[in-house]
């Protein structure tokens, strides 16, 4: 029997935890991780206006109007993404915040290497993958079960991507909270043309569960709800089309694939986001990914959790691009 894959990231109550189980007990990776819950109001240091490129766009924010880099055109699939994930108040969610910036910036070149190695065919855009919104363990005083990144945090990781010509991924992890109110949160960051999405069903609790307790879900409605969102910033700021991913690596978590509904203005990236030794994750590859088709195809790949397993170890990145499709965003956690 084929059993699912499970990797959870989960920032809980303002200090680190981690427990952790076999893959095969279907049981799950907890990282927890915490950043302040309050927002900043301003950054420390006044930024001056900039002269904005012809046909960007100003988000009314002079910090982000500063950042302009500004990829062309639609990314997928000329471009294959490599993106590393995680939180930079965190060594626990994923390489992102593991190492500090510079060096996490040369792994990440050291790895995009690799990759270009394996496949000269195809250029890679680099990216950082935000998890911007995070699942929580308490309610909090709205009960959304969880927590938003100050601006500050957010702004910060933008600036990275900004400097190292890569996109940013800013994922959200709704647990109790409304998906729209989430995504407006992130809407004047996605007003520029090098940051896209990302949406966990993982944490998407529509059974009232508690984050981390059971493994949420989201519905095509949902996926579409995302998609119309990005659509919409694209088609009103003159942008070239958005990325969505979205995180999978169980039956449940996608409900009604069929019917999403895709859309010149967004590119929709099933990332197959499950730890564990190579057959397993070829497995779910097959099993959630190949079998429910929606657009693009990803891959999510562990520096710890995929050698936890005896005997285990990680996938080459020839082993990955062997899979059928060949999956077009490389994920590092």
């Amino acid at each position: 029997m084929r059993l699912p894959l499970a990797a959870l990231s989960l920032l809980l109550l303002g200090h680190l935890t981690t427990s952790c189980s076999s893959t095969e007990s279907k049981q799950k990776t907890t990282a927890a991780a915490g950043d302040s819950a309050k927002a900043d109001a301003t950054e420390t240091a006044a930024v001056k206006p900039v002269t904005r490129p012809s046909g960007s766009v100003s988000t009314g924010d002079s910090t982000l109007d500063s950042l302009t880099y500004a990829p062309k055109g639609a990314i997928l699939p000329k471009y294959r993404i490599f993106a590393y994930y995680g939180n930079p108040h965190s060594k626990k969610m994923g390489a992102l915040g593991k190492y500090p910036k510079e060096e996490m910036l040369q792994r990440l070149d050291a790895e995009i290497k690799n990759w270009q190695k394996a496949d000269p065919s195809t250029p890679i855009q680099p990216a950082l993958h935000l998890v911007a919104t995070s699942a929580q363990g308490a309610p909090g005083k709205d009960g959304g079960y969880r927590l938003r990144m100050s601006d500050k945090t957010i702004k910060k990781v933008l600036k990275w991507g900004n400097e190292h010509n890569a996109i940013v991924f800013l994922d959200i992890q709704r647990g109790h909270a409304p998906l729209g109110p989430e995504m407006k949160y992130m809407e004047k960051y996605l007003k520029l043309p090098f940051v896209h999405l990302g949406i966990d069903p993982e944490f998407s609790m529509v059974t009232g569960a508690k984050p981390g307790k059971k493994i949420g879900s989201y519905d095509a409605a949902d996926i579409n709800q995302a998609v119309t969102f990005l659509s919409n910033i694209v088609k009103e700021n003159n942008l070239p089309p958005k990325v969505l991913v979205v995180h999978r690596f169980t039956q449940g978590m996608i409900k009604n694939y069929k019917n999403i509904k895709l859309n010149p203005n967004v590119q929709i990236v099933m990332d197959m986001d499950g730890w564990g030794p190579p057959v397993l994750k070829k497995d779910s590859y097959r099993d959630y990914i190949e079998k429910e088709p929606v657009q693009y195809t990803g891959f999510k790949l562990f520096y710890e959790n995929d050698f936890r397993k005896p005997g285990s170890r990680i996938m080459t990145p020839a082993e990955v691009l062997a899979l059928n499709p060949k999956p077009m965003y490389i994920q590092y956690q």
